[in-house]
């Protein structure tokens, strides 16, 4: 065997092992990051469990109506007062907490729960969200299927009629969404004359909201049969989508009336 063949198959073996263990790492990852998300879901779960309206004198009380914290949130709550929500959707299976960094409003787009470096990151509500009736909220579309990766099956309208609504709950009360519409768009030049779906906090007067709404539908993959009215609280769940660049889906939902 001539040296220069030896050399090829020695530089084979090596890359080869150094593949095997790149994926084995990546898997790893991924697998100790949906870990750590089912510690944290059994965690809320648990809290659910303890029974509604559970009171929590020594956590927040909300100021508006004097309501306690949900007993799903307080241990979370102590370990990390950035939460402000919990979102689940049952299929896709997207079972995760909703942050808000006052300082750094992007700081969840790569740290987990316990604020340490993550590709995952956590849902995040926009910057903006405190401004509107509009809760925007961004998460990343990971190749593992976590976060909002699964959000893509709305592309299908067939999938939607099957899941029409999601539960969204904030500290104080556990609230249901019904989805008003399916968009894909773009995140844009700010010199772009065109509707931006992110941009909400436009949709804060009667007309703006109005306007909002139009656009969203223009968008839409499909009709829903949703239409909001100015008032209403929405959810916007935004991703990633890769069939274009710079490429958006949104979820945009309503809460329903009880």
């Amino acid at each position: 065997m001539s040296k220069i063949k030896k050399i090829l198959i020695a530089f084979s073996i090596l890359l080869l092992v150094y593949s095997l263990y790149s994926a084995a790492t990546i898997f790893l990852g991924d697998y100790a990051e949906q870990q750590r998300m089912k510690e944290l879901a059994e965690v809320w779960n648990k809290g659910s469990n303890t029974g509604e309206g559970a009171a929590a004198p020594s956590l927040v009380i909300n100021k508006a109506n004097g309501s306690a914290m949900l007993p799903e949130f307080q241990e979370l709550y102590q370990r990390n007062p950035d939460i402000i929500g919990w979102l689940r959707i049952d299929s896709p299976r997207i079972d995760y907490p909703v942050m808000q960094n006052r300082q750094n409003a992007q700081f969840y787009l790569n740290h987990d729960f316990d604020k340490k470096t993550s590709k995952n990151g956590l849902p995040f509500l926009d910057i903006h969200s405190s401004d509107s009736n509009i809760l925007l909220i961004h998460a990343h579309h990971m190749k593992s299927g976590m976060m909002f990766a699964g959000l893509m099956k709305y592309k299908e309208e067939s999938y939607y009629k099957e899941h029409t609504t999601f539960e969204y709950s904030t500290l104080y009360e556990k609230e249901e969404f019904e989805i008003v519409a399916v968009i894909l768009s773009q995140v844009y030049r700010k010199s772009d004359n065109v509707f931006k779906y992110y941009q909400i906090e436009k949709a804060g007067t009667p007309a703006g909201f109005d306007s909002y709404i139009q656009n969203i539908k223009k968008l839409a993959l499909y009709d829903t049969g949703v239409t909001p009215r100015y008032g209403d609280k929405l959810i916007v769940l935004s991703t990633c989508e890769y069939s274009t660049e710079n490429g958006r889906l949104a979820v945009v939902a309503r809460k329903r009336a009880r």
